[in-house]
């Protein structure tokens, strides 16, 4: 069995320990077919995405000549699997990945899990999304991605993993756990100035913790800063979020399990 991992450099984990897959032209094709999923890729496009403008003269027999390559790879890595796990289809080629194989079709599964989840699941769904973000060890492929494919997987990959810090942070602020995650929700907030969920939480564990002054600080230079760069004003969430602040609302100091996160 192989477990294939691109939440970070382009990782290949055998029975035995981790493998390489060497050169660039190999990397791509095995990453464009990895966030496809199991699903065929057409010919085309992994020739526009392993060369882009710069294809050979006799494309079909350079990417042929790659794939065959990569089988054989695959092949040494897994010697008990009875079939290949790259097939040829009449739509293109396809990278056999099983359940569990691939670290970003069990992330993104974790993170639709807990979408799912009531309030009630506030501890489980903490626990399901921690252990899913730990799954990333960097940028997606490690910020190698060569062609549209890949980087536009790479941005789908992203957006999902801020949804499961924010799916997170809710549950351990349902938790009541508002000062053990400050650090944490200020490192989101700071890397992702624009995202005013990240500001909506902080400014409630702030508060929560004791620290009205600074939550409220949080706010004004979030309003100063959509303004220089968007030029657009603070949403009715997180200017809701700042009055229930300012007029000390009890939802606010009140059971975290229910109606703390409904006022963001």
């Amino acid at each position: 069995m192989l477990k294939f991992s691109i939440l970070g450099a382009l990782q290949i984990r055998t029975v035995s320990g981790p493998a390489e897959i060497s050169g660039d032209l190999q990397r791509t094709l095995v990453q464009t077919l990895l966030v496809s999923e199991s699903r065929p890729v057409s010919g085309e496009t992994l020739v526009e995405e392993m060369w882009g403008d710069a294809g050979p003269d006799n494309q079909a027999n350079a990417l042929q000549a790659h794939v065959s390559r990569l089988r054989r790879r695959l092949r040494v890595l897994e010697p008990g699997r009875p079939a290949s796990r790259v097939t040829i289809h009449p739509s293109g080629y396809r990278l056999v990945v099983g359940e569990g194989e691939l670290d970003a079709a069990e992330f993104v599964r974790a993170v639709r899990q807990a979408e799912s989840a009531g309030p009630h699941d506030a501890a489980h769904t903490a626990r399901l999304l921690g252990e899913a973000l730990a799954l990333w060890r960097g940028p997606v492929f490690g910020g190698f991605a060569a062609g549209t494919v890949c980087q536009l997987a790479g941005a789908r990959y992203e957006e999902y993993r801020m949804r499961a810090m924010e799916l997170r942070f809710d549950a351990e602020l349902r938790l009541g756990r508002h000062a053990a995650i400050l650090a944490e929700l200020t490192e989101a907030h700071t890397y992702y100035p624009l995202r005013e969920r990240f500001c909506e939480q902080l400014m409630i564990a702030l508060y929560c913790s004791g620290r009205q002054a600074d939550a409220l600080d949080v706010f004004q230079r979030m309003r100063r800063h959509l303004d220089d760069e968007l030029g657009i004003q603070p949403s009715p969430a997180l200017r809701q979020v700042e009055s229930a602040i300012l007029c000390h609302d009890p939802a606010l100091a009140g059971d975290a399990r229910s109606s703390l996160l409904q006022l963001a």
